[in-house]
């Protein structure tokens, strides 16, 4: 009798542990837009990972998890985490929250004050570091002096590990375990009893944003994606194009069919908004639109391009339109203005617009013939009217065009970029 109960009692914790199993597993669904060459154990990334607090007593918390083999051993991943709870100091805050991934970009490692500004936003945040390391606590994150390589860290994120491994297997490649370790990032902060895992959003900067298109294509439990700079179409314009050039054709292809975001694009499926500058060093503006019309022309995308944005960690993740259109898709937040494609009457440019509040607009024009992200950009204001918006043409000879509009929480809704010169 009594081994008949034991039996009874392990096959009940034996049923329960895989129903918790199949719970907590919630599986990537993956897109049939998803190429085959993705190189990613997806049942595998649906479950989260193991992980161990370091610091669970201060306003932003921090932990390492268990990231994928990497030389032959398991890897350990550094991030810190946030919740409007632990910063404001009010656990009854934390409840149902909505939660974001922060992908950093080249040079960058997990930022203790990002994941704090989305917390005081209202959201549940987790910012992991990718280049196997931490940084060293009361430094100044941004100077990479500042950074401590875990002993079971990951391949570091320098060029050498970005392009010059492609012979290598994929689990040895940087592009590999990045994507992975922000997917692990997000099967974990589902897994946290405050967040509504229906919730869940991903921002990245630079690198960053490059990874932030891949993953959203991959991961279809996101409801929102915005990369800032970051796009594919890398080999074909980029500030890597040596690295390119270095390539036999044969390594090209193989990094162009595994880490390039085009292969990626077109699988997404969520809400994405796509924020860049005019003039960036490193993401032209012509790979840029390209990865924008690589997304299905069904799913809601929009553009926010800026002239002559900087380029930096601070300066990627303090737009508003960020915070704005997550709140949009995240917390049922007022949308961010849907623009139509602006029309050229005479010697004017008309812009139609939906109802979203708009309080100003302009257009932007540039007549040089310099490299596209090295233009001399023009602007001049437009005319906001009830349901649309007017504006001078530019001029005939100008090579490319497009239009702003900004509400009054200063976020910023651009038009496609318009390319005159196909020469």
């Amino acid at each position: 009798m009594l081994l008949l109960n034991r039996l009874v009692v392990v096959s009940i914790l034996s049923l329960l542990l895989a129903t918790a199993s199949t719970v907590l597993a919630d599986p990537i669904k993956p897109s049939a837009n998803l190429p085959q060459s993705q190189p990613w154990d997806l049942a595998k990334l649906s479950q989260p990972p193991g992980f161990t607090w370091v610091d669970t007593d201060s306003p932003v918390r921090s932990l390492t998890f268990t990231g994928e083999t990497f030389e032959g051993h398991p890897t350990s991943v550094f991030a810190y985490y946030a919740t409007p709870g632990s910063v404001l100091g009010d656990e009854s805050l934390d409840k149902d929250l909505p939660a974001v991934v922060c992908i950093h970009g080249g040079g960058g490692t997990a930022f203790r004050e990002w994941v704090e500004l989305w917390a005081k936003r209202g959201y549940a945040a987790i910012a992991m570091d990718l280049a196997g390391s931490r940084p060293v606590e009361g430094e100044n994150p941004h100077k990479q002096d500042n950074r401590t390589r875990l002993p079971d860290g990951g391949p570091f994120h320098g060029d050498e590990h970005k392009f010059g491994r492609i012979d290598e297997e994929v689990n040895q490649q940087w592009p590999y375990h990045a994507v992975a370790n922000a997917i692990f990032a997000h099967s974990l902060i589902r897994s946290f009893p405050e967040v509504n895992k229906d919730r869940t959003g991903v921002t990245g900067i630079s690198w960053g944003g490059y990874l932030t298109c891949i993953v959203a294509g991959v991961d279809s439990r996101f409801r929102a994606a915005v990369p800032v700079y970051g796009c594919g179409y890398l080999n074909e314009n980029s500030t890597w194009l040596s690295h390119f050039a270095r390539m036999t054709p044969e390594q090209k292809e193989r990094w162009v069919t595994l880490w390039d975001p085009q292969q990626y694009l077109p699988a997404v499926s969520m809400p994405i908004l796509f924020v860049n500058g005019t003039n960036d060093f490193a993401y032209p503006l012509d790979s840029y639109m390209k990865s924008y019309q690589a997304v299905p022309a069904d799913v809601h995308k929009q553009l926010s391009i800026t002239v002559k944005m900087p380029h930096g960690h601070q300066a990627g993740w303090n737009p508003p339109q960020i915070g704005h259109f997550m709140d949009q898709w995240l917390k049922r937040g007022e949308p961010l203005p849907i623009v139509g494609q602006p029309k050229l009457d005479g010697d004017q440019v008309k812009l139609t617009y939906d109802t979203a509040s708009v309080t100003q607009a302009a257009i932007h024009w540039t007549v040089d013939d310099n490299p596209v992200n090295k233009h001399d950009w023009k602007t001049t204001a437009a005319t906001v009217q009830v349901d649309s918006i007017l504006a001078p043409a530019p001029p005939k000879d100008a090579k490319l065009w497009f239009m702003t509009v900004q509400t009054e929480d200063g976020s910023v809704v651009s038009t496609e970029m318009v390319f005159t010169d196909q020469s």
